[in-house]
């Protein structure tokens, strides 16, 4: 479980790794809302059927690039007592670089060519929302935020349904709508906090 104790006392760069750490889990949260108000206007465009053809534009990429700004800043200032913990992390952040990379190859610049345009695009952010459930379960295990364990489980979930084609227009935006409302969720309980919190004893970090 997390460390509710002081200590030892918060230096500036304790201060300013939390704050980095934790608005990155905000934007998550926004960027997660934002996505869902996004694709509910897509499918209703179309008459809640599933596109035939994507119509090329630059917003989609803009917005997953954001969506991975706000998961970096996260993934590179958590607080972690195990090394490996940490290690793992970091390369499953850099695989979601990879398949960010490969995406917009693929779409030749156009990320949205792919996620909206194919069946298998979505699976290029299964790594991506590996690195956000791993950061919301984290922060479940440690202080019991619950609804972290159910972002970890079904975000990836969700992808899988979504690229399979399982998900028709309406179950996919409510599925969006429920990841973006557990986030919210478990940012208004985690997010206020105190700092040192996420610090814990400093001296039983490994290195």
């Amino acid at each position: 479980m997390g460390d509710k104790t002081v200590f030892q006392p918060l230096s500036r760069k304790d201060r300013i790794s939390v704050i980095i750490y934790r608005t990155g889990i905000v934007l998550s949260a926004i960027l997660l809302v934002l996505g869902a108000v996004l694709l509910m206007r897509y499918y209703a465009a179309s008459g809640w059927r599933r596109p035939d053809s994507y119509a090329a534009g630059y917003g989609v990429t803009a917005y997953i690039v954001s969506l991975y700004v706000s998961v970096g800043m996260s993934v590179f200032s958590i607080h972690l007592y195990v090394a490996r913990f940490r290690r793992f992390l970091k390369r499953l952040y850099y695989a979601a670089l990879a398949a960010l990379l490969v995406l917009l190859a693929a779409g030749k610049g156009d990320a949205g060519a792919v996620l909206l345009g194919t069946t298998y695009g979505p699976l290029f952010l299964i790594p991506l929302a590996g690195c956000l459930g791993f950061i919301t379960a984290k922060e479940a295990f440690c202080f019991r935020l619950n609804e972290g364990y159910l972002l970890a489980v079904i975000m990836p979930a969700y992808i899988v349904l979504l690229s399979a084609g399982v998900l028709s227009p309406g179950p996919a935006a409510a599925g969006l709508f429920l990841i973006a409302g557990l986030m919210v969720l478990f940012t208004f309980r985690k997010v206020p906090m105190p700092l040192h919190y996420d610090i814990g004893d400093k001296s039983a970090y490994e290195p």
